[in-house]
């Protein structure tokens, strides 16, 4: 999904309107270290209001003022990124009309009157009402209001493909949809909900944090009003006045600026822009929380079926028996397959018509007799009759054990060259189809799982970051080890049960490991919801999707490394900008502070004993303390794209990053405020 610049003028109008709405108690006092800020200004404005006027209180006040409207305007920046994503969402939402299955009769309703458990029918160009699962039917289905993605996707009745999002499009052949979502909470709501923001809660990284600020704030808080009495005690023993330099507007000035304003004013913004980093890739994370797990997991366990694989075996090879053509295989082996409508009888045919060019023959219908594939009988194929109905051909392509046990009851023998095949595409984790002409066998049918394009060279990226990748999967040792060979991956668990996958990633957790799954059946959703960072592969079931906290609506695992990148560029953007405000601190402390005190113990007209502390060479007190406040809102708006966008992420050791981090961030944070107060000062020096 494409997210609108953060300097496109529509966003900023609507933040800029949202800022000035966000002025009220209940939505500053969410933030402890800005609501102080907010009283700040409250007090300021009043004092100014009711005290003879002063330019100079006039100026504290006002920049107050900013500080907080700044604060407001970068979580609205990042809410209205939202705001236009969700936008689009909606527009594939509609009012339309749908057919309502009611005691085997279609009934036209609107859609909003839907509920959950009713029976939908959908045909070709309907728009699927809300989430459900498959109950009947085969249809292609058009995601891309939802994906992106213009290629229609499969979805079925039974398996893991059969469940349906709201919003999307029939595009062929029809399906009847049980509806599994209640009305206004399917998929499409949730996701329109988490990408305004409006449903985020704080992780607890970020409420740990907010603790740590409002306790600075507080013990900032205590230290600022005790400044008076220190400042009433010194005055006195120096015989000086400073009662011009201690006034209630400049006590809030100088707490403002020493508390962590920039922080908090861009925490709430940095949380929301991780969420919207996801859904650029097309992840839909359902909390802070997830997006942060996955810039410190270590293991990544991925189920086979559907995530490392296609999800389809699929036709790959003919290996004919002695004295057959391939040609003449390929004929025989595509005839058995027209009446098979699996994945993996079609791919046969593509086969065929791939290698050989062979198209579906015409046949006679009074001469032919199609046997569709069962999972009872475990075969395919079709028989010829003669003119009196009587049975002349029979050929069949199926499991090994069923045409061998077929071709021995018409008195054939199983070629004996033809085992030593068999054997070796089950060691290769393949699966071979045998196709017998009557007692005659003719050849083997190589099925294998494809492995998603990119996969291995995803694996190696991860491997450098220290992720260890783990295949899951309900096949035996023997195939799972060819698999995982071939997809690249650290290690494998085969023949594993649904238990066998929630235990090993507790005893995982257990061990102290952050683990991450991705998977799309049934059968994946109890491991999907006890992973700290559980993603859902779209085309997956309903089950599969509730039980993970992130949702891939493109079903590629491989973008679980994206995933990773945004929750570790997420945690080094506001440990970056944690360091850069807290040094901030510390620098608008040598800026404040000494120009208050400077001139204390002066004698003679000459600069006190603190002035040396005056480094920054400040042109007066006032024009400090106002330079040190307009610095202070300034730097909130000028770090929001920063905030945005986030810290460009490089795959380096956790000692490297910090390394970086205090350099440029900590030493940036000392030095930067340094620089600009004393642009500012001088600026205000001029135009008082």
């Amino acid at each position: 999904m494409k997210q609108k610049s953060i300097l496109s003028q529509a966003l900023i109008k609507e933040a800029l309107y949202d800022s000035f709405i966000k002025l009220t108690p209940q939505y500053q006092f969410c933030n402890p270290v800005m609501f102080v800020t907010y009283i700040g200004a409250i007090v300021s404005t009043i004092l100014v209001l009711i005290s003879p006027f002063s330019s100079f209180n006039f100026q504290i006040m006002l920049w107050l003022w900013f500080t907080v409207l700044f604060a407001n305007f970068a979580s609205s920046l990042a809410e209205s990124r939202g705001k236009a994503q969700a936008l689009s969402l909606r527009k594939a939402q509609t009012n339309a009309m749908a057919k309502k299955i009611i005691a085997d009769q279609t009934i036209v309703v609107p859609m909003v009157d839907l509920k959950k458990g009713d029976c939908v029918l959908c045909e070709a160009t309907d728009i699927i009402p809300t989430d459900g699962e498959v109950i009947e039917g085969i249809a292609s289905v058009d995601e891309s209001a939802i994906t992106g993605e213009s290629a229609p996707v499969i979805r079925e009745s039974g398996g893991d493909r059969s469940a349906v999002t709201a919003g999307t499009r029939v595009v062929s052949d029809y399906i009847i949809i049980k509806i599994t979502s209640e009305k206004g909470r399917n998929f499409l709501d949730r996701m329109i909900a988490l990408v305004e923001g409006a449903k985020r809660q704080k992780t607890p990284n970020e409420i740990a944090l907010n603790i740590v600020l409002s306790a600075l704030t507080i013990l900032f808080l205590l230290t600022v009003f005790s400044i008076t009495n220190f400042a009433q005690y010194s005055a006195a023993a120096a015989g000086q006045a400073l009662s011009q330099f201690i006034t209630l507007p400049i006590l809030i000035a100088l707490l403002v600026c020493l508390i962590p304003t920039t922080i908090s004013a861009l925490l709430n913004a940095i949380g929301i822009a991780g969420m919207h980093r996801l859904i650029q890739h097309n992840v839909v994370a359902k909390s802070g929380r997830a997006v942060e797990a996955a810039g410190d997991i270590d293991t990544l366990i991925l189920d086979k079926t559907g995530t490392i694989t296609l999800g389809n075996r699929m036709a790959v090879e003919f290996i004919p028996a002695q004295k057959i053509t391939p040609f003449e295989f390929a004929q025989i082996a595509q005839l058995a397959s027209i009446a098979d409508e699996t994945p993996e009888g079609r791919s046969v045919v593509v086969l065929a018509k791939q290698k050989f060019d062979l198209r579906a023959e015409t046949l006679d219908p009074k001469k032919v007799q199609f046997i569709p594939f069962s999972a009872e009988t475990r075969m395919s194929g079709v028989n010829f009759i003669d003119e009196q109905g009587q049975i002349v051909r029979k050929i069949r392509k199926g499991a090994v054990d069923t045409i061998k046990a077929l071709v021995e009851n018409l008195g054939g023998i199983f070629p004996s060259d033809l085992n030593g095949v068999v054997e070796t595409i089950s060691s290769k984790g393949g699966t071979p189809l045998i196709v017998a002409d009557g007692a005659n066998v003719l050849g083997v049918i190589y099925l294998k799982d494809i492995i998603k394009g990119g996969l291995k060279e995803r694996f190696v990226e991860m491997r450098k970051i220290g992720i260890r990748t783990i295949m899951i999967t309900g096949d035996n040792p023997l195939t799972a080890g060819a698999i995982a060979a071939e997809a690249g991956v650290d290690d494998f668990i085969a023949q594993a049960t649904p238990e066998i996958k929630l235990n090993y990633i507790r005893d995982a957790q257990n061990k102290g490991h952050l683990i991450a799954m991705t998977g799309d059946g049934t059968n994946d959703a109890p491991a999907l919801a006890q992973a700290d960072v559980g993603v859902a592969m779209n085309t997956g079931t309903q089950a599969s999707r509730e039980a993970g906290n992130m949702v891939d609506l493109d079903s590629n695992p491989t973008k679980l490394l994206d995933i990773i990148e945004v929750g570790k560029q997420l945690l080094m953007t506001r440990g970056a900008l944690t360091t850069f405000s807290l040094a901030n601190d510390v620098a608008k402390y040598f800026a404040i502070i000494p120009a208050i005190f400077g001139n204390l113990y002066a004698v003679a007209n000459e600069d006190g004993p603190l002035a040396i502390l005056n480094i920054m060479q400040l042109n007066s007190p006032h024009s400090a303390i106002l330079s040190a406040v307009i610095f202070n809102a300034l730097i909130i708006l000028l770090l929001i794209p920063l905030a945005i966008k986030g810290i460009h992420y490089r795959p380096k050791p956790a000692e490297q990053l910090l390394l970086h981090n205090l350099l440029i961030y900590g030493v940036g944070g000392l030095i930067s405020p340094f620089i600009g107060i004393k642009i500012i000062d001088l600026f205000v020096s001029l135009i008082t």
